[in-house]
């Protein structure tokens, strides 16, 4: 009988994290520093306020001081910039984050770049993807930074092992290949990228020691794509019809998860393997921004 892989449970290693988090917090506190997180939200999408809910609740564990800023749907481009430019200037605030996606008549690109890059704890601006890719970060993606934190917290070090990542988005697939093949710590990765257009997508998923699936299509990987023994990690958050459930639907992930579970050596769920680890990560960020707005008090 084939034994079933480790589940890598991201919310008890979020958890770890946030009490991590409380402690560092709770030492800045006594120097009267509160890291602050400001988080915008455009709009009325669904998600994205159960996203809201979540930072927010985040915040209150770990002793980090939220600003909720809700906007409506017809806010205007540069209504919104102009807040912007008022948190980049408000000392209280540490992180800035601009809740995706915003309402098309504004450009996502426009307002990214006009967070200050200090306090782009997203680590979405064009400078800290620069220095990302260069090996100087300053604030990493909180998503990618989640799946590298996963794996060093389980035993997996990616160092020296074969990476596939299918899905190329600039949310997770791009700034996660650059931080595993960078010379560092948690790193020194091989790591291939597949896409829609890659041939013989199955031969090279089946080539991975670790295989990172964040292409947005349910139970898109099958146990034929996975090599008996790789780690899998299921970056997917996929909403599907189930009418046994009260809501009416169940959240899976870009993973056929019992299928490649019955081959894999370690797999995370979904929901909670990386999703847990996107917020605990924003909280590091937010608290790693304060301390180097004040460096000079510590």
């Amino acid at each position: 009988m084939a034994k079933k892989a480790q589940v890598i449970d991201g919310t008890a290693i979020a958890a770890a994290m946030r009490a991590e988090l409380k402690d560092e917090a709770a030492a800045l506190a006594k120097r009267k520093i509160v890291p602050g997180l400001a988080v915008v939200l455009v709009g009325e999408n669904p998600a994205s306020q159960v996203y809201v809910r979540m930072k927010k609740k985040g915040c209150a564990e770990v002793g980090v001081q939220s600003f909720s800023h809700q906007l409506p749907t017809t806010c205007s481009e540069k209504r919104l910039l102009d807040l912007i430019a008022k948190l980049n200037g408000d000392p209280r605030v540490h992180g800035i984050l601009v809740q995706l996606p915003l309402p098309k008549h504004i450009g996502e690109a426009k307002v990214i770049s006009a967070i200050d890059p200090a306090k782009d704890v997203d680590g979405f601006h064009p400078v800290n993807v620069g220095r990302m890719l260069t090996g100087d970060p300053s604030f990493l993606p909180c998503t990618p930074a989640g799946c590298q934190a996963l794996l060093m917290r389980s035993g997996f070090n990616p160092a020296g092992q074969h990476v596939v990542i299918v899905g190329r988005s600039n949310i997770v697939g791009k700034p996660l290949a650059a931080i595993l093949m960078q010379k560092a710590p948690g790193a020194d990765a091989t790591v291939t990228v597949c896409h829609s257009r890659t041939h013989n997508l199955a031969a090279i998923t089946r080539s991975a020691d670790i295989l990172i699936a964040a292409i947005g299509v349910p139970g898109f990987v099958k146990a034929d794509m996975v090599r008996p023994g790789a780690v899998v990690i299921d970056v997917g958050v996929n909403r599907v019809d189930d009418p046994s459930t009260e809501k009416g639907y169940k959240l899976v992930g870009d993973v056929d998860y019992d299928a490649v579970a019955k081959k894999a050596a370690a797999i995370t769920p979904v929901p909670g393997g990386v999703g847990p680890m996107t917020i605990a990560m924003l909280l590091k960020n937010t608290i790693e921004s304060a301390k180097n707005h004040n460096c000079a008090r510590l």
